[in-house]
């Protein structure tokens, strides 16, 4: 394969301008949720350059909104495309799942950006702009390891999948619409911020809303009331202890340089009316995170059940308890072995091209792995260029060099995993 990887190496130094140039075109296309199809244009473009066998659809079929793992508010996909490429094997190989989503969070205060959220400005070996982290340059990645291996005359014998989909950013709607559709492989690989460590475990998570009652009085005589705000301070400080004990029982060394690997995030608050009057009614918003090797239905029980031990400590509790809704975005959790074969390829792939082995972390946060592997059947690692503390924060980036260099591991990872039948 040494002779190969020569070929693919060469090259990448003689197209790093057009690889540049693609990823700049992705970033300034502004695919926030609902406006999504442009920049999927341009990933078709992209595709059929690279003679893909291409399928393109609008999700939203019954099936999908019927199917358990499905959460999303929006209700109408129409004009903003899931995308697939697959390159097809000459076969005996095994298949491989290259999924990136081309969502991307809202672009925030305008002011606090030092050049257009979607510019895709170029500074200092650093790309800027909404999305050139999460994960429009992993996205990028994927498409130069594919077309690394064509235009290098590098057949595989399993096919690969290319896979630029729709909402992941609330939920994964558009992953496992391809999912549903069909799309299964024998591994998969999405290349989500990672700093280019290896997550073989994928933190899941979900949205709650807790309603806490009070009882209205004037802000004169509030001692004639109950103040949902004061009363809601008691069950922050229930998921706060909750947080807690869930953490002490994770164990999990890839775990270790992470200081809390399933969060309960208080995200938004909402009570009163009325500054003199005192509030009836207190909504708490939040993210509970789950382990990789825990069911989502457990994770509810265990704060349902936080909720109803507040009322055999608290009198107003017992009467007026504390309700847990669940509601909008969640992501199933993943857990693949450390030593799995498509960990061990990649693991390979990266001491070849680096010349060091790889750090093996688990993710802090959600990805769309835990639909392919828990729905799809499908082994997931996430290994990508671009780091989190900058993606969803103002002036994001991400460092140009480092999307060539994860291509190049991907490329050998693709020839290792899916085999190479021969070269033209």
């Amino acid at each position: 394969m040494e002779q190969e990887m020569m070929k693919v190496k060469k090259w990448f130094s003689e197209n790093k301008n057009q690889g540049i140039r693609l990823l700049q075109k992705l970033v300034q296309e502004g695919s926030v949720r609902g406006n999504e199809s442009k920049a999927q244009a341009i990933i078709i473009e992209k595709c059929r350059e690279l003679g893909l066998e291409l399928d393109m659809w609008e999700i939203g079929e019954e099936k999908l909104y019927n199917h358990p793992a499905f959460c999303s508010d929006r209700k109408d996909f129409s004009g903003n495309p899931n995308v697939v490429g697959v390159l097809r094997g000459t076969g005996g190989g095994k298949s491989l799942i290259l999924n990136g989503h081309i969502d991307v969070v809202p672009e925030g205060d305008k002011e606090d950006w030092n050049n257009s959220p979607f510019s895709g400005y170029i500074e200092d070996g650093k790309l800027y702009g909404r999305g050139s982290t999460d994960m429009k340059g992993g996205s990028t990645s994927l498409l130069l390891a594919i077309e690394s291996l064509i235009a290098s005359g590098i057949q595989l014998k399993g096919d690969v999948i290319f896979q630029s989909v729709i909402e992941e950013e609330s939920g994964g709607a558009g992953t496992l619409a391809t999912v549903l559709r069909g799309y299964k492989a024998d591994g998969a690989i999405i290349p989500e911020p990672t700093n280019m460590k290896l997550f073989p475990k994928q933190q899941g998570s979900m949205w709650f809303r807790i309603t806490v009652k009070g009882k209205s009085a004037h802000g004169g005589t509030r001692y004639e009331g109950v103040n949902a705000i004061e009363k809601s301070m008691l069950v922050i400080q229930a998921l706060q202890e909750l947080e807690k004990m869930r953490n002490e029982k994770i164990t999990d060394p890839l775990y270790e340089h992470i200081p809390i690997p399933i969060p309960i995030n208080i995200g938004k608050i909402s009570s009163g009316e009325w500054p003199s009057s005192v509030p009836d009614l207190c909504i708490i918003e939040g993210r509970m995170g789950v382990a990789p090797n825990e069911a989502l239905k457990d994770a509810e029980k265990e704060m349902e059940n936080c909720l109803r031990l507040l009322g055999e400590s608290n009198a107003w509790f017992k009467e007026h308890p504390a309700k847990v809704e669940w509601f909008g975005a969640k992501w199933l959790p993943g857990d693949l072995e450390s030593d799995h074969p498509l960990m061990t390829t990649i693991s390979e792939s990266y001491q070849t091209i680096k010349g060091v082995t790889p750090k093996i972390e688990a993710s802090p946060w959600g990805t769309d792995g835990g639909i392919l592997s828990n729905v799809g059947d499908t082994p997931v690692v996430v290994f990508g260029p671009g780091v989190t503390e900058v993606a969803h924060d103002a002036n994001e980036y991400i460092e140009v060099d480092k999307v060539f260099e994860c291509a190049e591991i991907l490329s050998l990872a693709m020839m290792k995993w899916c085999g190479v039948s021969e070269t033209k």
